[in-house]
């Protein structure tokens, strides 16, 4: 079968067609639109093309915001303001004339991973996405735990220490933007993630000192995590997971932690995600396919 995934993100809407083992037949992408009569044209633009030469059994919709499948709605705020607070879910099927499926994005990231990626040999994975904050996701049986107020898995409201920050604020690559650029009044978009490190490198002791700062922030949360859930494996992406020393680093800090904890004798399992860029699109896909498959 094959099926139409969209990753619908503030500056372009990515599509494909992938069939059932996760094979990529077609990709393409277009501009976000600002208006919603022009998203719904883009989406069956790119639907009608496909649809002419595969026989689509749904579509599948990764998505900024709190994603309610079940409501069919979108919640939260995003910087696509037209697509929240009404029945969307709805008005994509009588557009498309497909079923759909939706989710939010890092959780569709998630499923993409587990689905092909990095976490396809477990049942039970916490996915982290490390960039302008922290992201992540809860997937047990390789389904996504959604909690009561659909805020399971946002790792970056944990409050990791006694300056009252939370993980967003200083466990990323854009925490360490933020932080570096107010210690030195300089402009934050005269840096970046790789900059910050290079300067590290060099021998910057300030940049060294905010990157080791996130290394044990990452750490205490992971720790924390494996003892409240317990997975078999915690799924760490976005661009910084492309450094090979992140991982090596994040597992010293958690070393010690376990060290210091004395009784702690379970050493979490930490992998870099595989797909990049393409894990949403796979992600939206698995999500659909659970949903066409779950008996009604």
């Amino acid at each position: 079968m094959y099926y139409l995934g969209f990753d619908v993100g503030g500056s372009s809407i990515k599509y494909a067609v992938i069939d059932d083992a996760g094979s990529f037949l077609q990709k393409g992408s277009v501009p976000t639109p600002k208006t919603l009569p022009d998203f719904y044209d883009r989406l069956q633009t790119a639907k009608d093309k496909l649809a002419a030469q595969y026989e689509l059994a749904g579509a599948g919709f990764s998505l900024p915001g709190a994603v309610d499948d079940k409501a069919g709605m979108i919640g939260g705020s995003s910087a696509l303001p037209y697509i929240h607070d009404f029945p969307i879910r709805d008005a994509l099927a009588a557009m498309l004339k497909l079923p759909i499926a939706m989710e939010n994005d890092a959780n569709c990231a998630a499923l993409g991973e587990v689905w092909t990626g990095a976490g396809r040999d477990y049942q039970d994975v916490a996915f982290f996405v490390l960039g302008t904050g922290v992201g992540g996701a809860l997937v047990h049986n390789k389904q996504i735990i959604h909690g009561a107020h659909l805020h399971g898995g946002e790792f970056g409201y944990i409050y990791v220490n006694e300056r009252q920050d939370i993980l967003s604020e200083s466990g990323c690559s854009g925490a360490l933007v933020r932080q570096l650029a107010k210690a030195r009044n300089i402009p934050s978009e005269e840096l970046d993630g790789r900059i910050i490190f290079q300067m590290a490198e060099d021998g910057d002791n300030e940049a060294r000192r905010y990157i080791d700062d996130m290394y044990e922030h990452l750490a205490r949360a992971i720790y924390d995590i494996q003892y409240i859930f317990d997975p078999e494996a915690f799924l760490i992406g976005g661009a910084i997971s492309a450094r090979s020393d992140l991982i090596p680093n994040i597992e010293e800090h958690v070393s010690r932690i376990i060290h210091h904890a004395r009784v702690a004798r379970i050493h979490p399992t930490i992998v870099a995600c595989q797909h990049g860029n393409d894990a949403n699109l796979l992600g939206a896909v698995a999500n659909l396919k659970q949903k066409l498959h779950t008996p009604k």
